[in-house]
């Protein structure tokens, strides 16, 4: 099965929001927006795990940031980051985090749907995230309140208040294809996908039959209004596509649902917060056997709090799949940023798995333990 893709399911919001004046995002696979609105701050992370290998990891890793990420990205934000700054080192600065906290899988699915528009791809289904932000912003929204915020800043970017979540990245699609094209191996694997935006790389590996499956945003609203419905959505078709009016075959059938969506968790917040809520639980963690992200390596400031979160959610035998622009490794002449933090680290291999375009030149990178044992 090949993934072909449409990348026009948000035009109409422009249309709908012509009112609004300039104050419109810019809803295309290419961001505009200078390096000072992304830099982050970071912030010592003084968590240590009580298990063996987290203190081995911990020595490994030299604990230089944890600030404020979580995002789900821009496609060519990088770019202009590396361009517009003198230093192309990671940054110190003090953030305020975003914590963490973990989201219930609302009782009622079907409420969890209601004035949504479910698209489909091949294998998925997903909200139509145009009306999304246009219900959200019709309906003033409480919370977080990105929507008019993003418009207000024409951006799509707005440090510590909104990492993108909102789109589906083109990157993306660029793993979604390749976890077709390489046959990867889901099944009885727990999965984290991490700065998930709408959730289609867990849901992917949902399908693939991965026993576990966990979702992290920086925005909170993303996961409520977004990855939370998509996944229900995913969850419930075959079921609605088949209904039938016994009620035995129904209960069977809701009884499977349940346990389906059991193999869900959601959480939002940064990254380092998201590390200290997982680890500090009374109950022993177990770690990921996959890490899945996609273009989360955009801005240099957040290359400290990401190499921790896979240091210390990833199980030693795991591994991380990331999918990002050349832009992130600095290809054509410039310093490979990203690929050169992880080296000087020295605690994980990283290898090209693809080079999706040799235009664009998207990436497709693996990453594992050096040293699993």
């Amino acid at each position: 099965m090949t993934f072909q893709f449409n990348f026009t399911i948000e035009d109409h919001l422009e249309d709908e929001l012509t009112s609004l004046g300039d104050g419109a995002l810019a809803l295309d696979s290419s961001k505009e927006s200078s390096a000072s609105e992304r830099q982050k701050g970071t912030h010592r992370d003084k968590k240590r795990s009580t298990e063996q290998f987290d203190l081995l990891q911990d020595h490994l890793w030299e604990h230089k940031s944890a600030g404020n990420a979580g995002p789900s990205q821009d496609t060519d934000r990088s770019l202009n980051a590396a361009n517009s700054s003198s230093s192309l080192e990671p940054h110190e600065k003090q953030p305020c985090l975003r914590v963490a906290k973990e989201h219930a899988m609302p009782k009622d699915l079907k409420k969890v749907l209601e004035n949504k528009v479910i698209e489909t791809l091949p294998g998925l289904q997903h909200m139509n995230i145009s009306v999304v932000k246009t219900t959200l912003l019709k309906e003033n929204f409480p919370g977080e309140n990105i929507i008019s915020k993003s418009f207000s800043s024409h951006s799509d970017l707005i440090t510590g208040v909104y990492e993108g979540g909102l789109k589906i990245w083109e990157c993306t699609f660029d793993l979604l294809a390749y976890f077709t094209k390489a046959k990867v191996k889901f099944a009885g694997k727990k999965v984290l996908d991490l700065g998930c935006g709408s959730g289609l790389l867990g849901i992917m590996a949902f399908k693939g039959g991965a026993k576990e499956i966990h979702f992290q945003d920086y925005n909170s609203v993303v996961i409520d209004e977004v990855t939370l419905p998509n996944v229900v959505a995913n969850s419930t078709s075959e079921d609605e596509e088949n209904d039938v009016n016994e009620p035995d075959v129904k209960r069977c059938r809701k009884s499977k649902v349940a346990q389906e969506l059991c193999k869900f968790r959601f959480f939002s917040g940064e990254w380092s917060e998201l590390c200290r809520l997982l680890l500090s639980s009374e109950k022993l963690f177990e770690k990921y056997d996959l890490i899945l992200t996609s273009e989360t390596i955009y801005n240099p400031d957040y290359y400290g709090p990401l190499h921790q979160t896979f240091l210390r959610l990833l199980d030693k035998n795991g591994r991380v799949l990331l999918a990002s622009k050349a832009h992130y490794f600095g290809v054509g002449g410039g310093t490979h940023l990203f690929q050169k933090f992880v080296e000087e680290r020295n605690v994980f291999e990283m290898r090209t798995l693809e080079i999706i375009d040799e235009g664009l030149k998207r990436f497709l990178i693996e990453m594992n333990f050096k040293y699993p044992s």
